[in-house]
């Protein structure tokens, strides 16, 4: 297969997982950002966790939260990513260890009503999983962004958002693309 027929292939694929995400996760969509509007209204916050590319994505929708996506004058909602810190995610992990690192930031910076979203392509992430079982605890409502099987995180999501792949870049791409019509519906509720 030479260059071009990859490059095609790839795009193809990706559009397909995308038409697929329309009856697939179109209800999933409406009702995460149904969770986040509420919550907001009634002066909640966002934490957000993931690794790898998620943890990217993670902090990526968080900022589009704040900042807004098409209307940079809206004043923007409480929303943390649990990615960003650093000096605790490395004092932590190399004191107690990895497994903790979000779910000892969720203990510390969640409460009820808060949101907590959950970004693991597999669905397995370990330390992901233990931050969702941390904000069940504390009685916070879970988004769930996996993949076509949803692994363990499936379950503990008050919504979730499995796109309709089993390849770790097309649920990335899904996710993006997920995430920023989320954000974007939250927005609209705030600046109409």
């Amino acid at each position: 297969m030479n260059n071009q027929e990859e490059i095609n292939r790839q795009l193809e694929e990706s559009a397909q997982v995308k038409q697929e995400m329309i009856t697939a996760c179109a209800d999933s969509i409406e009702s995460a950002a149904a969770l986040l509007t509420s919550a907001f209204k009634d002066d909640k916050k966002v934490l957000w966790a993931g690794n790898g590319g998620s943890a990217g994505q993670a902090q990526h929708l968080s900022t589009e939260l704040i900042g807004g996506l098409r209307d940079h004058t809206w004043k923007g909602v409480p929303s943390i990513s649990l990615t960003v810190d650093s000096s605790f995610i490395t004092a932590w992990a190399n004191d107690v260890g990895f497994d903790s690192v979000f779910s000892q930031q969720v203990g510390a910076l969640g409460a009820e009503g808060d949101i907590f979203i959950a970004l693991s392509t597999s669905g397995n992430s370990g330390n992901v999983i233990q931050a969702a079982e941390k904000a069940q605890s504390l009685g916070m409502k879970i988004i769930v962004f996996t993949g076509k099987s949803g692994g363990k995180l499936k379950p503990m999501g008050d919504a979730v958002i499995s796109i309709p792949s089993d390849d770790c870049q097309r649920i990335q791409e899904g996710h993006i693309l997920a995430g920023h019509i989320m954000c974007e519906l939250v927005e609209q509720e705030f600046t109409q």
